[in-house]
């Protein structure tokens, strides 16, 4: 069943699945797998995935709980290009379109396409 209101357990619930997919995915994974490793239970990926949630539930509660710098860990993935934030995109859409209604789903697709198109411009892709 589908979620019709957003918590912070169900937003977990969506990071888990979403990374999940990203870290077999061939386009984007390679990028986390570099930084954090093939085993999502590590310490590095654990620590990324809750400042993940953090940053998700701060953005749909309005809560400044997130404080780190977004853009700059996206300065130093290498090689990365368009095609991987669009891909990135796409298993976000599908991961979200799983979890939540689409009224929900979509509040999230349209701040995750602004991010992403902020990164885009700001990185010359």
């Amino acid at each position: 069943m589908q979620e019709e209101k957003i918590t912070r357990e169900n937003i977990r619930k969506f990071v888990m699945q979403f990374y999940a997919k990203i870290i077999k995915d061939d386009i984007v994974g390679p990028f986390f797998i570099a930084k954090l490793g093939k085993d999502m239970k590590s310490d590095m990926w654990q620590e990324h995935l809750e400042v993940i949630v953090v940053f998700w539930t701060s953005l749909a509660f309005g809560n400044p709980r997130y404080t780190g710098q977004l853009f700059l860990p996206h300065t130093r993935l290498g090689d990365v290009k368009r095609e991987t934030f669009e891909q990135w995109l796409k298993l976000f859409g599908e991961t979200l379109d799983r979890i939540y209604v689409p009224k929900v789903s979509a509040l999230f697709k349209e701040r995750a396409a602004l991010i992403a198109g902020n990164f885009m411009r700001n990185l010359g892709l």
